[in-house]
C-alpha cells in the first residue's frame, strides 16, 4: 500500500462489552454495580488492615496491597468503560490508550506476584510457625512488595512500548472494553514479530514463575496438614489458607484459560469475557472472600464500626 494511502490513527474506538444498544443501559448498570462494591469493599480492607492494631501482620500487609492492587486495576479500566455505554463514538486517543494499557499491565503483574508473596507468608505460618516472624519479617515484607511492584513496572514500560512501536493505520475499532495488547496486535499494518514476542515472554515468564512459586507452597502446606494427628488441627491450619487458595483458583484459572487455549480457538470475544472476570469480577469478589471468611477481619469490622474516629486517628 503507499503510503499516500494510510490513515494514521491518532485514537481508537472501544467496541465495549457489547455492540446491541438495548444492552447498553442494562449493562452500564451491572458494571456500575460491581465498580461500587469493587471501590468500598478494597477501601474497607484498605483502611481495616491500616487502622487496627491486630492486623498489623505479615498476612494483611499483603492483603492491603492486593486491596491497593485490585481497586488500581478496577480503576483503570472502570471508569473509562462506564462513561462509553453512554456514548455512541466510544473512543479514547492514542496516548490514553498507551497509558490504559500499561496502567493494566503494572497491576495484572502486581496481582500475579501479590499472590504468589501471599502463598509463600501461607507457607511459613503453616510449615515454619517457630520461625515465621523471622522468616516473613517486616523487611523481607517490604522487599517482596518493592519487587513486586518492580517487576510489574518492568513488565509494563517494556510491553506497553513494544506494543506502540507498531504502525496502527486504517482500521482503529478495538474488539474490546479497554486497551489490551492482543487486540490492539491485531490493528497493526507493520511486522508484530517483536512485540508479539515481548507480549508471549513476559506473560509466559511471569505466570510460569508465580505459578511455580504458588504451587510449591501449596504443596509444602499440604503435606504439613497431613501430617497434623487432630482432625480440628487440619482444620484450623486449612483455615488459615482456605480464603487465598480461593483466590488464587479464581484468578490464576481466568488467566490460564485465556492464555491457555489454542491458537485456532482463540477468539477475541472469548478473551473479553474473561478479561471482565479478572479485571472486574476478581478484585470485586477478593474483598467477600477475604472478609466472609475471616473472624479477624469481621472482629476489626466491628471495632471500627463502633468507634471509628478513634481508629481513623491512627491512620
Amino acid at each position: 500500500m503507499a503510503s499516500g494511502n494510510l490513515t494514521w490513527v491518532t485514537e481508537f474506538i472501544l467496541m465495549g462489552v457489547s455492540d446491541q444498544p438495548e444492552l447498553q443501559m442494562p449493562l452500564f448498570f451491572v458494571f456500575l454495580l460491581i465498580y461500587g462494591m469493587t471501590v468500598a469493599g478494597n477501601l474497607s480492607i484498605i483502611t481495616l488492615t491500616s487502622v487496627d492494631s491486630q492486623l498489623q501482620t505479615p498476612m494483611y500487609y499483603f492483603l492491603r496491597h492486593l486491596a491497593i492492587i485490585n481497586l488500581s486495576n478496577s480503576t483503570v479500566i472502570a471508569p473509562k468503560m462506564l462513561v462509553n455505554f453512554w456514548l455512541t463514538q466510544k473512543s479514547i486517543s492514542y496516548y490514553g490508550c498507551a497509558a490504559q494499557l500499561g496502567g493494566f499491565l503494572v497491576f495484572i503483574v502486581a496481582e500475579i506476584f501479590m499472590l504468589a508473596a501471599m502463598a509463600y507468608d501461607r507457607h511459613a505460618a503453616i510449615c515454619n510457625p517457630l520461625l515465621y516472624t523471622a522468616v516473613v519479617s517486616p523487611r523481607v515484607c517490604r522487599l517482596l512488595v518493592s519487587l513486586t511492584y518492580l517487576q510489574s513496572l518492568i513488565t509494563a514500560l517494556t510491553v506497553s512500548s513494544c506494543v506502540f512501536s507498531v504502525s496502527f493505520c486504517s482500521s482503529n475499532v478495538i474488539n474490546h472494553f479497554y486497551c489490551d495488547d492482543v487486540p490492539l496486535l491485531a490493528l497493526s499494518c507493520s511486522d508484530t514479530f517483536v512485540p508479539e514476542t515481548a507480549v508471549f515472554t513476559f506473560s509466559g515468564t511471569n505466570l510460569f514463575f508465580s505459578m511455580t512459586i504458588v504451587l510449591t507452597s501449596y504443596c509444602r502446606i499440604v503435606l504439613a496438614i497431613l501430617r497434623i494427628r487432630s482432625s480440628e488441627g487440619r482444620r484450623k491450619a486449612f483455615s488459615t489458607c482456605a480464603s487465598h487458595l480461593m483466590a488464587v483458583v479464581a484468578f490464576y484459572g481466568s488467566l490460564l484459560f485465556m492464555y491457555l487455549q489454542p491458537r485456532t480457538n482463540h477468539a477475541l470475544d472469548t478473551d473479553k469475557m474473561a478479561s471482565v472476570f479478572y479485571t472486574l469480577l476478581i478484585p470485586m469478589l477478593n474483598p467477600l472472600i477475604y472478609s466472609l471468611r475471616n473472624k479477624d477481619v469481621k472482629n476489626a469490622s466491628t471495632r471500627f464500626l463502633n468507634n471509628p474516629c478513634q481508629s481513623l486517628r491512627r491512620m
